[in-house]
């Protein structure tokens, strides 16, 4: 099977230092990038509604203009069908205690990760998603 990766970044360095390392350490992997979270929801709700394209890992930063990565969560909480498919993780460059520790008790977050991605990181997210 080959992992689809979505990555919601409003920073296109970012985005492209984070697909770099994914394709690093799963060179199979699809990965589709938006930047901004409002997109990527319209998008997984179409994916949803159709019953395909969703993802199977969505790296998600916290700090973005009009929809933050918290806001984000809150979105797609309301949303039915996608819950045991898709392992949301954070990627941040803001190491702030506070966004840690509602990461790691967040029900969706399957983990935190600081910027930029590193291949060792990128190959822990595919481990534990078992793609």
């Amino acid at each position: 099977m080959t992992p689809t990766v979505w990555i919601i970044d409003d920073d296109l360095v970012s985005q492209f230092a984070t697909e770099y390392c994914i394709r690093q350490a799963n060179n199979a992997s699809s990965v589709k990038s938006f930047d901004n979270a409002s997109e990527s929801l319209q998008n997984l709700k179409e994916c949803i509604k159709i019953g395909d394209g969703i993802p199977q890992i969505i790296l998600l930063d916290l700090v973005m203009p009009e929809m933050d990565g918290w806001e984000f969560l809150r979105e797609i909480q309301k949303l039915v069908g996608w819950e045991d498919k898709v392992s949301v993780y954070i990627i941040s460059a803001f190491a702030k205690s506070k966004d840690r520790d509602l990461a790691k008790s967040h029900p969706l977050v399957r983990g935190y990760f600081d910027k930029p991605l590193s291949k060792g990181s990128a190959d822990k997210i595919f481990e534990s998603v078992k793609v």
